[in-house]
């Protein structure tokens, strides 16, 4: 790993920041050109605006990240088996992405479940079943906390794909949530891998700024929904992913609650008037740009965290 070589020196931080960004900026650039084209999105806001475009960009950002820390960091098992999840849940969005026929829900749940089962039963594994609230530290029944973390995965994944429709905001508040659990406390290596994520987010928003040039898709919101909640539980105290990607959970999590009750408990009228996606409600009822519900999402989701993280 270069990680032995500049362990002992000052350049080590500006190398592996300045090298994963250039790597990441170039590898997007270059190869956008062989991802599939976006068909449009009929139902979404401005959705033809994303007709034509590459998609999928998440199967570069998620192979150059996976690369960059492997070469970078100095990696454990633990690690290393959740960068094989990362991945996988990025081939998943990559394949669902670029079927003509997308895939049913079905799969796509068991999908779903095979990789939260995955990043719990690895967290476990490798940690005791300790969580934080505060300053308080309460040691947990195996299974509660298994079954808490399953839901933290789960939801992670939902809520950031869903958060996927607006040029920049995914990777915006991903970045925001990203920094904020930064700032909380992170051991050491999977703050390096955070850099290192980063550096990926900063490079693909170069691209996709309002107006885009490419799409993440599922391929990048999926794998972003992994890492978020395997840094959630390695802060051991995932509950401040609820503050910390507070914006990330309204905007997809308000979605998937109106689909359930309507789907479930049959209640049509369920959240009428508010149209989900709440970016899309946001776009399409108050009338803002695509720009302005990036910033004023992100400057939301930033000011909770930094509240809470001084009231701790």
């Amino acid at each position: 790993m270069l990680y032995k070589f500049l362990s002992n020196s000052r350049a080590l931080l500006p190398v592996l920041f300045c090298a994963t960004f250039l790597i990441s900026f170039f590898s997007l650039k270059y190869l956008m050109n062989l991802l599939p084209r976006d068909q449009g999105r009929e139902l979404a806001v401005n959705g033809e605006l994303s007709k034509g475009k590459p998609r999928g960009a998440g199967i570069i950002m998620m192979t150059v990240f996976v690369l960059c820390a492997a070469l970078m960091i100095p990696f454990n098992a633990e690690m290393a088996i959740n960068m094989v999840l990362i991945y996988a849940a990025m081939l998943t969005g990559f394949f669902d992405d670029a079927a003509k026929k997308p895939w049913g829900e079905l799969k796509k749940g068991l999908l779903d479940l095979v990789i939260t089962a995955g990043v719990t039963a690895n967290f476990m594994y490798h940690n005791k079943p300790i969580l934080i609230i505060y300053d308080g530290e309460f040691n947990m029944n195996p299974v509660v906390f298994g079954i808490l973390c399953m839901i933290l995965v789960w939801t992670s994944i939902n809520v950031t794909n869903c958060c996927d429709g607006v040029d920049g905001e995914c990777a915006m508040l991903t970045m925001s949530t990203i920094v904020l659990f930064i700032m909380h406390g992170l051991p050491s290596n999977v703050k390096l891998v955070s850099d290192i994520m980063l550096m990926v987010l900063m490079a693909y928003l170069w691209f996709n700024c309002s107006p885009s040039k490419m799409l993440m898709g599922d391929a990048g919101s999926r794998a972003l929904g992994v890492f978020l909640a395997i840094i959630s539980l390695q802060s051991n105290d995932p509950f401040l992913f609820i503050i910390f990607a507070s914006m990330i959970i309204i905007d997809g999590g308000l979605g998937l609650l109106k689909l359930s009750v309507r789907r479930f408990l049959k209640v049509k009228n369920f959240m009428e008037n508010i149209r989900t996606p709440i970016h899309d409600h946001w776009r399409k009822k108050l009338g803002m740009s695509d720009t302005e519900v990036v910033i004023k999402f992100t400057l939301l989701q930033t000011a909770a965290g930094l509240v809470v993280l001084y009231l701790l």
